[in-house]
Protein backbone atom coordinates (compact mmCIF):
# COMPACT_ATOMS: atom_id res chain seq x y z
CA UNK A 1 0.00 0.00 0.00
CA UNK A 2 1.49 3.34 -1.01
CA UNK A 3 1.55 6.10 1.88
CA UNK A 4 0.68 9.49 0.63
CA UNK A 5 1.37 13.01 2.39
CA UNK A 6 -0.97 14.23 4.79
CA UNK A 7 -0.63 17.66 6.64
CA UNK A 8 -4.37 16.93 8.88
CA UNK A 9 -6.09 14.20 9.81
CA UNK A 10 -8.81 15.18 11.83
CA UNK A 11 -11.64 17.96 10.51
CA UNK A 12 -14.29 19.65 11.87
CA UNK A 13 -17.67 19.01 10.89
CA UNK A 14 -19.60 21.17 8.79
CA UNK A 15 -23.09 19.42 9.65
CA UNK A 16 -22.48 17.05 12.15
CA UNK A 17 -26.18 17.40 13.76
CA UNK A 18 -27.25 16.34 10.44
CA UNK A 19 -25.25 13.19 10.41
CA UNK A 20 -25.38 11.53 13.45
CA UNK A 21 -24.51 14.22 15.65
CA UNK A 22 -20.65 13.78 14.96
CA UNK A 23 -18.18 17.04 15.85
CA UNK A 24 -15.38 15.49 13.83
CA UNK A 25 -14.43 13.85 10.42
CA UNK A 26 -11.87 11.83 9.30
CA UNK A 27 -11.05 9.46 6.98
CA UNK A 28 -8.04 7.36 7.40
CA UNK A 29 -7.49 6.02 3.92
CA UNK A 30 -7.71 7.34 0.59
CA UNK A 31 -9.92 5.22 -1.83
CA UNK A 32 -11.70 2.14 -1.66
CA UNK A 33 -11.56 -1.16 -2.72
CA UNK A 34 -14.83 -2.32 -2.26
CA UNK A 35 -16.15 -1.56 -5.35
CA UNK A 36 -19.94 -0.96 -4.51
CA UNK A 37 -21.48 -0.30 -7.77
CA UNK A 38 -23.85 2.72 -6.40
CA UNK A 39 -20.35 4.85 -4.11
CA UNK A 40 -21.21 8.42 -4.31
CA UNK A 41 -17.52 8.87 -2.79
CA UNK A 42 -16.60 7.97 -6.67
CA UNK A 43 -18.02 11.10 -7.95
CA UNK A 44 -15.51 14.11 -9.01
CA UNK A 45 -16.58 16.68 -6.84
CA UNK A 46 -14.46 14.44 -3.87
CA UNK A 47 -11.71 14.89 -6.21
CA UNK A 48 -10.09 11.42 -4.89
CA UNK A 49 -8.04 10.13 -8.07
CA UNK A 50 -7.77 6.54 -8.58
CA UNK A 51 -10.39 5.57 -6.29
CA UNK A 52 -10.61 1.83 -6.51
CA UNK A 53 -6.84 2.09 -4.84
CA UNK A 54 -6.51 2.21 -1.04
CA UNK A 55 -3.72 4.22 0.66
CA UNK A 56 -2.68 5.55 3.50
CA UNK A 57 -1.50 8.51 4.98
CA UNK A 58 2.34 9.25 6.31
CA UNK A 59 2.66 9.43 10.25
CA UNK A 60 -0.97 9.56 10.47
CA UNK A 61 -1.40 8.45 13.98
CA UNK A 62 1.46 10.97 15.28
CA UNK A 63 -0.58 14.06 13.49
CA UNK A 64 -3.58 12.16 14.99
CA UNK A 65 -1.70 12.21 18.11
CA UNK A 66 -1.14 16.19 18.18
CA UNK A 67 -4.35 17.18 17.05
CA UNK A 68 -6.35 15.02 19.42
CA UNK A 69 -4.05 16.36 22.35
CA UNK A 70 -4.63 20.23 20.63
CA UNK A 71 -8.52 19.67 20.73
CA UNK A 72 -10.50 21.82 23.74
CA UNK A 73 -13.72 20.56 23.00
CA UNK A 74 -13.91 17.10 22.83
CA UNK A 75 -16.84 15.31 20.58
CA UNK A 76 -18.09 12.78 18.43
CA UNK A 77 -15.29 11.95 15.94
CA UNK A 78 -17.06 10.62 12.14
CA UNK A 79 -15.18 7.92 10.62
CA UNK A 80 -15.71 6.18 6.94
CA UNK A 81 -18.02 8.47 5.04
CA UNK A 82 -15.43 8.54 2.00
CA UNK A 83 -13.44 5.38 2.59
CA UNK A 84 -14.69 2.65 4.76
CA UNK A 85 -12.09 2.14 7.34
CA UNK A 86 -12.25 -1.93 7.76
CA UNK A 87 -10.53 -2.29 4.15
CA UNK A 88 -8.18 -5.38 3.94
CA UNK A 89 -5.30 -3.19 4.49
CA UNK A 90 -6.72 -2.76 7.92
CA UNK A 91 -5.43 -6.69 9.09
CA UNK A 92 -1.86 -5.16 8.47
CA UNK A 93 -1.31 -1.54 9.17
CA UNK A 94 -3.90 -1.68 12.17
CA UNK A 95 -4.01 2.08 11.43
CA UNK A 96 -7.53 2.10 12.28
CA UNK A 97 -6.90 0.13 15.48
CA UNK A 98 -4.42 2.51 16.51
CA UNK A 99 -6.53 5.89 16.38
CA UNK A 100 -9.35 4.01 18.01
CA UNK A 101 -6.66 3.66 21.04
CA UNK A 102 -6.04 7.48 20.41
CA UNK A 103 -9.88 8.40 20.68
CA UNK A 104 -10.04 6.75 23.45
CA UNK A 105 -6.67 7.89 25.52
CA UNK A 106 -8.62 11.45 25.10
CA UNK A 107 -11.62 11.13 25.62
CA UNK A 108 -13.46 11.39 22.51
CA UNK A 109 -16.77 9.46 21.28
CA UNK A 110 -16.43 7.62 17.66
CA UNK A 111 -19.00 7.53 14.88
CA UNK A 112 -18.00 4.50 12.16
CA UNK A 113 -20.09 3.08 9.36
CA UNK A 114 -18.85 0.32 7.28
CA UNK A 115 -19.22 -2.76 5.49
CA UNK A 116 -17.10 -5.12 6.89
CA UNK A 117 -17.22 -7.83 9.87
CA UNK A 118 -13.16 -6.76 10.69
CA UNK A 119 -14.70 -3.76 13.11
CA UNK A 120 -15.16 -7.06 15.61
CA UNK A 121 -11.43 -7.14 15.81
CA UNK A 122 -11.94 -4.02 17.95
CA UNK A 123 -14.92 -4.93 20.46
CA UNK A 124 -12.03 -4.14 23.19
CA UNK A 125 -11.70 -0.41 21.99
CA UNK A 126 -15.45 0.61 21.46
CA UNK A 127 -16.71 -0.78 25.47
CA UNK A 128 -13.50 1.72 26.27
CA UNK A 129 -14.54 4.38 24.32
CA UNK A 130 -18.10 3.47 25.56
CA UNK A 131 -17.42 3.87 29.40
CA UNK A 132 -16.25 7.43 28.71
CA UNK A 133 -17.69 8.77 25.65
CA UNK A 134 -20.27 8.24 22.77
CA UNK A 135 -19.87 5.75 20.46
CA UNK A 136 -22.10 4.46 17.59
CA UNK A 137 -21.47 1.78 14.96
CA UNK A 138 -23.59 1.28 11.82
CA UNK A 139 -23.41 -1.28 9.27
CA UNK A 140 -24.84 -0.25 5.64
CA UNK A 141 -26.93 -2.90 4.42
CA UNK A 142 -28.16 -2.37 1.06
CA UNK A 143 -30.23 -5.92 0.21
CA UNK A 144 -31.65 -8.54 2.57
CA UNK A 145 -30.35 -11.38 -0.15
CA UNK A 146 -26.37 -12.22 -0.01
CA UNK A 147 -26.31 -12.82 -3.65
CA UNK A 148 -27.58 -9.81 -4.50
CA UNK A 149 -25.47 -7.87 -1.98
CA UNK A 150 -22.20 -9.52 -3.68
CA UNK A 151 -22.93 -8.24 -7.04
CA UNK A 152 -23.39 -4.69 -5.72
CA UNK A 153 -21.00 -5.06 -3.21
CA UNK A 154 -18.30 -7.14 -5.01
CA UNK A 155 -15.30 -6.85 -2.56
CA UNK A 156 -16.91 -6.57 0.94
CA UNK A 157 -18.53 -9.66 2.84
CA UNK A 158 -22.28 -10.45 2.27
CA UNK A 159 -25.22 -8.68 4.22
CA UNK A 160 -25.64 -11.73 6.40
CA UNK A 161 -21.91 -11.42 7.77
CA UNK A 162 -22.55 -7.50 8.44
CA UNK A 163 -25.90 -8.49 10.01
CA UNK A 164 -23.51 -11.48 12.28
CA UNK A 165 -21.12 -9.01 13.61
CA UNK A 166 -23.85 -6.86 14.81
CA UNK A 167 -25.51 -8.79 16.86
CA UNK A 168 -22.02 -9.53 18.38
CA UNK A 169 -21.55 -5.96 18.95
CA UNK A 170 -24.87 -5.24 20.45
CA UNK A 171 -24.49 -7.98 22.34
CA UNK A 172 -21.62 -6.27 23.57
CA UNK A 173 -23.81 -3.16 25.10
CA UNK A 174 -22.76 -1.25 21.93
CA UNK A 175 -24.82 1.32 20.19
CA UNK A 176 -25.41 -0.24 16.63
CA UNK A 177 -27.91 0.41 13.58
CA UNK A 178 -28.19 -0.12 10.03
CA UNK A 179 -27.70 2.25 7.09
CA UNK A 180 -30.39 0.89 4.60
CA UNK A 181 -28.69 3.47 2.58
CA UNK A 182 -28.90 4.16 -0.95
CA UNK A 183 -32.10 2.44 -1.86
CA UNK A 184 -31.20 2.00 -5.38
CA UNK A 185 -34.15 1.70 -7.81
CA UNK A 186 -35.27 -1.59 -9.90
CA UNK A 187 -32.67 -2.91 -8.17
CA UNK A 188 -32.89 -3.25 -4.12
CA UNK A 189 -36.27 -1.05 -4.06
CA UNK A 190 -38.73 -3.53 -3.56
CA UNK A 191 -41.17 -3.66 -0.26
CA UNK A 192 -39.95 -7.39 0.57
CA UNK A 193 -36.60 -6.29 0.22
CA UNK A 194 -37.35 -3.02 2.57
CA UNK A 195 -39.42 -5.23 4.96
CA UNK A 196 -35.96 -8.17 5.09
CA UNK A 197 -33.98 -5.35 6.28
CA UNK A 198 -35.72 -3.96 8.92
CA UNK A 199 -36.62 -6.90 10.16
CA UNK A 200 -33.28 -8.93 10.15
CA UNK A 201 -31.79 -5.65 11.98
CA UNK A 202 -34.16 -6.44 14.36
CA UNK A 203 -33.33 -9.84 14.74
CA UNK A 204 -29.45 -9.00 15.25
CA UNK A 205 -29.50 -6.44 17.94
CA UNK A 206 -30.04 -2.69 15.82
CA UNK A 207 -31.17 -0.15 17.18
CA UNK A 208 -32.34 1.95 14.57
CA UNK A 209 -32.35 2.00 10.70
CA UNK A 210 -31.85 5.19 8.70
CA UNK A 211 -32.10 5.81 5.45
CA UNK A 212 -32.10 8.71 2.75
CA UNK A 213 -34.18 6.75 0.49
CA UNK A 214 -32.45 6.63 -2.90
CA UNK A 215 -29.20 6.51 -4.95
CA UNK A 216 -27.07 9.43 -6.37
CA UNK A 217 -25.75 9.88 -9.79
CA UNK A 218 -23.64 12.59 -10.60
CA UNK A 219 -20.25 13.01 -12.64
CA UNK A 220 -17.94 9.81 -12.54
CA UNK A 221 -19.74 7.88 -10.31
CA UNK A 222 -23.04 7.60 -12.89
CA UNK A 223 -20.58 6.84 -15.73
CA UNK A 224 -19.07 3.82 -13.17
CA UNK A 225 -22.93 2.67 -12.15
CA UNK A 226 -23.71 2.48 -15.88
CA UNK A 227 -20.74 0.69 -16.79
CA UNK A 228 -21.68 -1.90 -13.99
CA UNK A 229 -25.20 -2.03 -14.66
CA UNK A 230 -24.24 -3.20 -18.43
CA UNK A 231 -22.48 -5.84 -17.29
CA UNK A 232 -24.57 -7.28 -14.19
CA UNK A 233 -28.06 -6.00 -15.21
CA UNK A 234 -28.14 -6.16 -18.44
CA UNK A 235 -30.66 -3.04 -20.51
CA UNK A 236 -31.12 -1.55 -16.84
CA UNK A 237 -28.69 1.25 -17.58
CA UNK A 238 -31.49 2.49 -20.33
CA UNK A 239 -33.87 2.03 -17.76
CA UNK A 240 -32.45 4.61 -15.73
CA UNK A 241 -31.78 6.62 -18.43
CA UNK A 242 -35.25 6.86 -20.00
CA UNK A 243 -36.72 7.53 -16.05
CA UNK A 244 -34.16 9.85 -14.47
CA UNK A 245 -32.40 11.64 -17.09
CA UNK A 246 -29.38 13.55 -15.66
CA UNK A 247 -31.13 13.32 -12.18
CA UNK A 248 -29.02 14.02 -9.20
CA UNK A 249 -31.13 11.91 -6.67
CA UNK A 250 -32.92 9.23 -8.22
CA UNK A 251 -36.06 8.24 -5.96
CA UNK A 252 -37.63 4.88 -6.37
CA UNK A 253 -40.58 5.17 -8.38
CA UNK A 254 -42.56 3.16 -5.15
CA UNK A 255 -43.96 6.33 -3.51
CA UNK A 256 -45.61 3.48 -0.75
CA UNK A 257 -41.77 2.86 0.37
CA UNK A 258 -41.55 5.41 2.86
CA UNK A 259 -44.80 4.69 4.17
CA UNK A 260 -43.33 0.90 4.61
CA UNK A 261 -40.10 1.84 5.73
CA UNK A 262 -41.88 3.83 8.87
CA UNK A 263 -44.36 1.41 9.86
CA UNK A 264 -41.73 -1.58 9.76
CA UNK A 265 -39.40 0.36 12.21
CA UNK A 266 -42.09 1.39 14.51
CA UNK A 267 -43.48 -2.49 14.14
CA UNK A 268 -39.87 -3.61 15.41
CA UNK A 269 -39.41 -0.78 17.60
CA UNK A 270 -36.70 0.68 15.91
CA UNK A 271 -35.67 4.52 15.59
CA UNK A 272 -35.54 6.05 12.33
CA UNK A 273 -35.29 10.09 12.47
CA UNK A 274 -32.00 11.27 12.83
CA UNK A 275 -33.09 13.34 16.02
CA UNK A 276 -33.90 10.55 18.04
CA UNK A 277 -31.00 8.06 17.15
CA UNK A 278 -28.73 10.99 18.15
CA UNK A 279 -30.53 11.35 21.39
CA UNK A 280 -30.45 8.12 21.69
CA UNK A 281 -26.88 7.02 21.54
CA UNK A 282 -25.37 10.19 23.21
CA UNK A 283 -27.53 10.09 26.63
CA UNK A 284 -25.24 13.06 27.24
CA UNK A 285 -27.10 14.25 31.09
CA UNK A 286 -26.95 10.59 32.20
CA UNK A 287 -23.27 10.95 31.71
CA UNK A 288 -23.29 14.08 33.34
CA UNK A 289 -25.54 12.87 36.25
CA UNK A 290 -22.87 9.99 36.83
CA UNK A 291 -19.72 12.30 37.08
CA UNK A 292 -21.16 14.44 39.69
CA UNK A 293 -21.17 11.36 42.00
CA UNK A 294 -17.54 9.99 41.50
Amino acid sequence: MEFIEAKTILQRASHGEEWFGIDYNMNLYKGCCHKCIYCDSRSNCYQVEDFDRVRGKKDEIEILNKELKGKRKKGVIGIGAMSDTYNPFEKQYEITRKALELISYYKFGVSIETKSNLILRDIDIFKEINRKADVILKFTITSADDNLSKKIEPNVCVSSKRLKAMKQLSQQGLFVGTLLTPIIPFITDSEENIKNVIRLSAENGAKFVYSIGGVTLRENQREYFYEQLDKIFPNLKEKYIKTYGNNYFCYPLNKNLGKVFKEECEKYGLLYKMKDIVKAYKKEIEKEEQLTFI
